[in-house]
């Protein structure tokens, strides 16, 4: 099952049975998202990125997950799990809608997870939430969108960002805890952004996209030929072990993002980083 907004020029739409992802996002008839079943854009929930070895501990107790990437354990089980739609609203300027799910086995704690999408014409802001009704538990939010590298019309795309740091990564892919200036691309990094994600996707000739959050940690993976992505996230990965957030009943974690975007013309130009 699938749920459509639109608003303006701009369409999107939700697989809710396939991880709750976007499996389509179209401005002006242009898909910005790749397509297929793992891709579009999904929530990373209850941890982001990698890991390591799909284990982390909570006080004394040492918790195993499932090694769904070898040797580590990526991305949390939200992104293929089914959610539940708990509504969807419209007006005359933009439209929403929000989906619940409930954590579950393999992971030991007791939880729902809450994402919201608002879209106008010229944005989509995106919401994740995880509460507790029982148990403390370290968590982590995200967002994993791969976008196109091109549009089908125009250059291939282009990113501005300006991190304070880079995660310095290990031969195991898991940040070494050391914080490094920021190497040249291509990558499959954590930087830092301590006053909050801010990255621009510029597909010359067509296209302008401002990524936000106040997340204070982005991923930038731009090795694959087909897309970019780009993932705000409330932690590093192998946050759990090394920066782990707890979710309380008297404190949720809670996490946005907006893109908004803006049609280009041919003769627009953006120099990237």
């Amino acid at each position: 099952m699938s749920t459509r907004l639109s608003a303006g020029g701009a369409e999107l739409t939700v697989d809710q049975e396939n991880g709750c992802r976007i499996s389509s996002l179209r401005v002006d008839g242009l898909e910005l998202l790749r397509q297929g079943e793992d891709f579009g854009s999904f929530p990373m929930v209850p941890w982001c990125g990698r890991l390591g070895e799909g284990r982390f501990r909570d006080g004394g107790v040492l918790y195993q997950m499932p090694l769904n990437h070898p040797p580590h354990a990526l991305h949390g089980f939200a992104r293929h799990a089914a959610w539940r739609s708990a509504g969807t609203a419209a007006d005359g300027t933009g439209a929403e809608a929000s989906f619940t799910y409930d954590l579950a086995e393999p992971w030991p704690f007791q939880g729902r997870v809450t994402q919201t999408f608002g879209l106008t014409a010229q944005a989509l802001t995106l919401g994740l939430g995880v509460e507790t009704y029982g148990d403390s538990f370290p968590a982590q939010v995200g967002w994993h969108p791969w976008f196109r590298r091109n549009l089908g019309v125009g250059e291939d795309v282009q990113l501005t960002f300006e991190p304070a740091w880079q995660e310095e990564r290990g031969e195991d892919y898991l940040p070494t805890g050391r914080r490094i200036e920021p190497l040249p691309g291509p990558w499959d990094d954590c930087f830092g952004m301590p006053y909050g994600v801010d990255v621009t996707l510029t597909w010359p000739g067509a296209l302008e996209l401002r990524l936000t959050s106040r997340a204070e940690w982005v991923v930038v993976f731009d090795q694959p030929e087909e897309a970019v992505c780009v993932e705000p996230q409330s932690g590093p990965p192998n946050g759990l072990n090394t920066l782990p957030r707890l979710v309380t009943p008297v404190d949720p974690l809670e996490l946005a993002s907006t893109w908004t975007w803006r049609r280009l013309q041919a003769s627009d130009s953006h120099d990237g980083l």
